[in-house]
């Protein structure tokens, strides 16, 4: 049967029509990255369909679904939404096994498809924390291991010791039977130091599957260490008469057993003055036979050690000696006040105990006070000598007797006696009778 030249032309137009509108159809799809053991949903859409029909693929090619149709028995694939423009499908509970590349078909002349890649995520475990003991001598060296397996990709590990990152530590990744995951491991070395005792070691594995919720574990330190001693005074400047209070201040792990109080390398001398109360010792009453070396020592199951304290007690007095008058010839009066103001050095650590056989409130004799006494008595003496001397010297002169008078003006000895007479008879014109 021939045609009709009209007829042909519009044949031929309605096919060009379908061809055109053939290639203009194209499938659209996309990656999608799911965690193992979650859900993925697959979509594949077409703007321009002319009712050809859509299909989904595994990697291994088997079909999935064709159109509104399952293909495959797996009850893990559903159909989330089939028309012309769209076949979408989802896949629950994704393995590791489901990772790969799936295929869209649109059933076109030629058939078009679209290729979507499936990655799949595997979480890691739990990290755990091996070669850690508890307690740890300090000193001892500490290597502890974090690990953790079934990642993909290989996971990162961190360090932290109280919330700061430690960077000096060893990784190693290795890959799992299966071929697809990994096991990383990475390990820390250090020295047990008292510092550390009550820090939190944590290990921190981040993963992109983790969703910014990363996996710890942690473990706390036990340091086990020798006490560390110190002693505190309650006083600077201790004086006589004063009271003292040391504290020996022990840190240790285990707590130091009670401390043990020595003066000089012996016991206490004066047990009423001098009272232990646990780490405090209280020293009443100071005088000078208080002062020397205070040891307080504190020990535990793992040792011992001890710290020194040295007591100075200072003199306490401004005494104002009174006023010495020192009577002469002269009418002369010497006064003299003195001052005297005793001190001591302190040292840089000072602990001082009393006289056990002194009674309270009393104190020794005071050599240097006794000392400065005699001086002042000595130097003043000296100086009313001084003063005496030059006033005899000023009113040192000649004394002549009568005779001497008359003798010094005569010529010769009888005219010297003769006027030695006169004068005698003057003096006896003087004279006064008494009845």
């Amino acid at each position: 049967m021939r045609l009709k030249p009209g007829a042909l032309l519009r044949f031929y137009s309605l096919c060009g029509i379908l061809i055109q509108g053939s290639q203009g159809q194209f499938p659209l799809t996309q990656n999608v990255t799911v965690v193992e053991g979650g859900t993925a949903n697959l979509t594949c859409r077409v703007d321009q369909n002319d009712n050809t029909s859509l299909q989904w693929s595994n990697p291994a090619q088997q079909t999935l679904y064709f159109d509104d149709k399952k293909a495959l028995r797996d009850n893990r694939i559903e159909l989330v939404r089939a028309s012309w423009h769209e076949l979408s499908i989802s896949v629950s509970d994704v393995s590791l096994s489901d990772e790969g590349q799936y295929t869209c078909s649109l059933f076109t002349m030629p058939v078009k498809t679209s290729k979507a890649f499936l990655t799949v995520l595997g979480v890691p475990e739990k990290p755990q924390i091996t070669g850690f003991t508890s307690p740890v001598m300090e000193g001892e060296r500490m290597q502890l291991t974090c690990k953790t397996s079934g990642s993909k990709p290989a996971a990162d590990i961190r360090w932290f010791k109280n919330d700061k990152e430690v960077k000096d530590v060893k990784y190693l990744k290795e890959e799992d039977a299966n071929r697809k995951t990994f096991t990383v491991s990475s390990t820390m070395d250090f020295l047990a130091d008292r510092n550390d005792d009550g820090a939190v070691i944590s290990c921190r594995v981040d993963h992109e599957s983790l969703n910014s919720t990363p996996q710890i574990a942690m473990q706390v330190l036990e340091i086990h260490y020798t006490p560390l001693v110190k002693i505190i005074s309650s006083n600077s400047w201790p004086e006589e008469g004063q009271s003292i209070i040391l504290t020996c201040e022990s840190k240790g792990k285990p707590v130091p057993e009670p401390v043990l109080w020595t003066k000089d390398g012996g016991e206490l001398p004066d047990p009423e003055r001098m009272v232990v109360n646990g780490r405090v010792l209280s020293i009443s009453f100071l005088n000078k036979t208080d002062n020397g070396t205070y040891r307080c020592e504190a020990k535990n199951p793992i040792g011992r050690n001890s710290t020194e304290y040295v007591l100075i007690v200072h003199d306490v007095f401004n005494t104002l000696l009174p006023t010495t008058v020192i009577p002469s010839l002269t009418t002369a009066t010497v006064t003299t006040t003195v001052a005297l103001t005793a001190s001591t050095t302190t040292s840089a650590t000072a602990i001082s105990t009393r006289d056990p056989n002194a009674l309270a409130g009393q104190t020794g004799p005071d050599h240097a006070l006794i000392g400065g006494i005699v001086a002042v008595v000595v130097f003043v003496t000296l100086c009313s000598i001084i003063l005496l001397g030059r006033y005899l010297a000023r009113h040192k002169g000649t004394y002549l007797t009568n005779e001497a008078k008359g003798a010094e003006d005569a010529p010769d000895a009888d005219t010297a006696i003769i006027n030695a007479e006169g004068s005698q008879v003057n003096a006896e014109e003087k004279k006064e009778y008494f009845i």
